[in-house]
């Protein structure tokens, strides 16, 4: 880890407060529209992170501003988990290496031996990252049903049935979730807490976003959580941000039942297209291009020892 060095002439930096959720969206959509042609990012994506009860935003943040204007970001979260923007008319001015730096040096600040971020791969960042030396962790992938597609009818089991979750259920469902994600994740379990503040708490949540397989004595054995999004276009997206099925419950199609579900309610609902993301630790890209998925874009996440 080198020193954090200089911002460049007439930049000022402060942490981030809840009052700059607006400005930190435009931030990132704005670089997504440059990278990825659109942004797929909401205001009540950067809320629900921010409001995890373990997450102290003044600590694990920086704003860097022109004048009043936030012009970039960067977070360092649990286990060296890192987000970062700069506006593309601020590119190429040194911000970009400014914040890897002190991402560095926050990480190095909590004790975590590296931090790392995903970047769209060919990207302006992902360049910039492995310049500075960030090696490749894994790599994800954005899936989409093609307009117009219908994930095939996959049937449930004899006696398993699919539905939205109760309230009593949703300790339920976040033991199912976090039982298949820490199988591959290397990081702490999620507290009950931490799990409603990015899903049942998350603004906008209506209880048909949480979908859950029960089996035949009714218990929760497979869970999925839906986020509507408006697209650039202004049509709705449905977009499936979390999977999971208990180990011992696989093979038996519930994941893809789950998937046909939550694609189906959403258009109910309005959504005109459905997506997906997965990376290169769950093994899990095969399923989705089974069910007709196709895979839109390519991320990669790199990180640096700190």
């Amino acid at each position: 880890m080198t020193a954090v060095p200089p911002l460049p002439e007439g930049l000022t930096s402060r942490p981030l407060s809840l009052d700059d959720a607006q400005a930190v969206y435009e931030v990132m959509a704005a670089q997504q529209r440059a990278d990825i042609g659109s942004a797929e990012i909401e205001v009540a994506d950067i809320v629900a992170d921010w409001q995890r009860p373990s997450y102290d935003l003044a600590a694990s943040s920086v704003g860097v501003l022109d004048g009043d204007r936030l012009v970039a970001c960067a977070e360092v979260m649990a286990a060296g988990r890192g987000d970062a923007g700069v506006l593309p008319d601020h590119r190429g001015r040194g911000i970009g290496t400014w914040l890897a730096h002190w991402m560095q040096a926050k990480a190095h600040e909590q004790g975590v031996p590296e931090v790392g971020m995903p970047q769209p791969e060919g990207s302006p960042g992902d360049r910039l990252m492995e310049r500075l030396g960030y090696h490749v962790r894994w790599h994800s992938w954005v899936l989409r049903l093609p307009e117009g597609a219908a994930v095939p009818e996959r049937p449930l089991p004899e006696g398993y049935s699919v539905r939205a979750a109760t309230e009593q259920e949703h300790p339920l469902v976040h033991d199912v979730q976090e039982d298949a994600f820490l199988e591959w994740s290397v990081r702490e379990r999620d507290t009950f807490e931490e799990w409603r503040a990015g899903t049942v708490l998350r603004p906008g949540f209506e209880p048909w976003h949480l979908r859950v397989v029960l089996d035949p004595d009714g218990a929760v054995v497979a869970m999925a959580f839906l986020v509507m999004f408006p697209r650039e276009d202004g049509q709705l997206e449905a977009y499936v941000d979390r999977l999971a099925t208990r180990r011992d419950q696989r093979g038996r199609g519930l994941a893809q039942a789950l998937l046909v579900d939550a694609f189906g309610i959403a258009a109910e609902h309005g959504a005109v297209g459905s997506s997906l993301s997965t990376d290169s630790r769950t093994g899990a890209l095969g399923l989705y291009e089974k069910v007709g998925m196709v895979v839109t874009q390519t991320w990669v996440n790199r990180a640096i020892a700190v």
